[in-house]
């Protein structure tokens, strides 16, 4: 029986567009822009200067904070400028550039690790965080402090996220089908580095090339199952996930390490394999470049840094009038207003809409339908934290869980009066948490 969550909802998937496209390698990008914040957590700081040369992989940006990840160059070449550059979550962040030398060099100081067998869980954990991987379904969470639990957390699981429910995405869909033994080996490198006997890795069943091909690569693993989970929106939230593999439900303002269980998303898992294999940080990633607005939609490795404008390039430019772009799916992305964005660790696809596919409804009444109720798959009011934000009662919104809403715009999906819900709790949370740090 496939396992699923309560609530939810069954958006048009849209998969089509990629989800057969083996993934390409992206041309050499000419310019990178690599921004100090591409994760949870205090910036790194830049340690190189305009004028020095640089080679791929070495590291560009130190973390000097525990919940952070350090940044290294993606491609060789000399740094041009080192100040603040539009982000693709928003605002001015300091960034590197980095004109390309052609040469694509790698950093002398990469050297290829003890296999997996012969390194202790420390070292594992080490090589986790110098290698700067973060988690990179989007939410960009530093996974060397997620395998860190204070004293007195206790993990028993680990849940290998490979739902990749956002439509449009197949990233994490063609890395399981293309690359199942390096999913499979950074689970088994964290399951190591924390003590975790089980291991699972959960797939929705829509995928069935993938789910083949973990079951293939997992034949002799101990301790590692595969999971087929029901497909429906959204099944790869870390809560969801949990409560569909395990039963156990994250109390309302709680972690996973509350119920004992990490989760990590299929591509965090590969990016460790690459480091454990090979001794090189995360300069690239599988990204997703789909939808109606792309003449050839794809599935390129790119490497962090390069400019969204040149990724769409490569996928032979837009498609007749643009509506939107987007950095991840339709539902959690965030929409563009310039294209001289870069792709960062977190960039899981670009989504590029036609005109005529962006309908801009106009908002009504709440008819109290409570279809946004039977949806939220956190089990929160929608409508009555939409209605005390929009009148400023910060206290009222934060009593009925606000900082719970994972915002995946369920709420707002189904709103048969239009209301940005979502927009509205994320509203009122922004402003809870700025209270608290008064």
């Amino acid at each position: 029986m496939l396992k699923t969550f309560r609530g939810g909802i069954h958006p048009p998937y849209n998969k089509d567009f990629t989800k057969h496209k083996p993934v390409e390698r992206a041309k050499l990008p000419d310019r990178v822009i690599i921004p100090m914040s591409q994760h949870v957590g205090a910036p790194c700081e830049p340690i190189v200067k305009v004028g020095d040369l640089v080679k791929k992989g070495q590291k560009i940006g130190e973390a000097k904070a525990f919940v952070s990840a350090p940044i290294h160059a993606s491609i060789s070449g000399k740094v041009t400028a080192v100040e603040p550059k539009p982000h693709p979550g928003g605002g001015m962040v300091m960034s590197v550039v980095i004109e390309s030398d052609g040469k694509d060099e790698l950093f002398e100081g990469i050297k290829t690790p003890k296999p997996l067998a012969e390194l202790t869980p420390d070292e594992i954990k080490n090589l986790i965080r110098e290698s700067g991987i973060v988690g990179m379904g989007g939410a960009g969470f530093p996974t060397q402090v997620k395998l860190s639990p204070p004293p007195g957390k206790t993990i028993d699981t680990i849940i290998v996220n490979g739902a990749e429910c956002e439509p449009y995405l197949t990233a994490d869909h063609r890395l399981m089908v293309e690359r199942p033994d390096d999913v499979v080996l950074g689970l088994e490198a964290i399951m190591k580095a924390t003590g975790v006997k089980n291991g699972y890795i959960a797939i929705e069943e829509n995928k069935p090339d993938a789910i083949e091909a973990i079951r293939k690569a997992i034949q002799a693993k101990d301790g590692i199952e595969l999971v087929e989970l029901a497909t429906k929106y959204p099944q790869g939230g870390e809560k969801q996930l949990i409560n569909a593999v395990t039963g156990r439900e994250v109390p309302s303002g709680g972690l996973p390490m509350d119920v004992h269980v990490i989760v990590d998303n299929a591509g965090t898992c590969a990016a460790i394999a690459n480091a454990i294999k090979t001794g090189m940080p995360l300069v690239e990633r599988i990204t997703t470049v789909t939808g109606t607005g792309v003449n050839e939609p794809k599935n390129l490795l790119i490497r962090v840094g390069t400019p969204f404008s040149e990724i769409i390039e490569q996928c032979g430019g837009f498609k007749g009038e643009v509506g939107k772009v987007i950095m991840g799916g339709p539902m959690m992305g965030l929409a563009q207003s310039v294209l001289d964005v870069p792709a960062v660790k977190g960039t899981s696809g670009i989504l590029v809409l036609a005109k005529n596919d962006v309908n801009l409804s106009e908002q009504s009444p709440c008819i109290r339908c409570a279809r946004c109720v039977d949806a939220c798959p956190i089990h929160l009011l929608p409508t009555t934290l939409g209605k005390f934000a929009e009148r400023g009662m910060w206290t009222e919104a934060e009593e009925y869980h606000a900082l719970d809403c994972i915002e995946c715009g369920c709420c707002a999906y189904v709103c048969a009066a239009h209301i940005p819900l979502t927009q509205l709790i994320r509203l009122a949370k922004n402003h809870i948490v700025a209270s608290k740090k008064k």
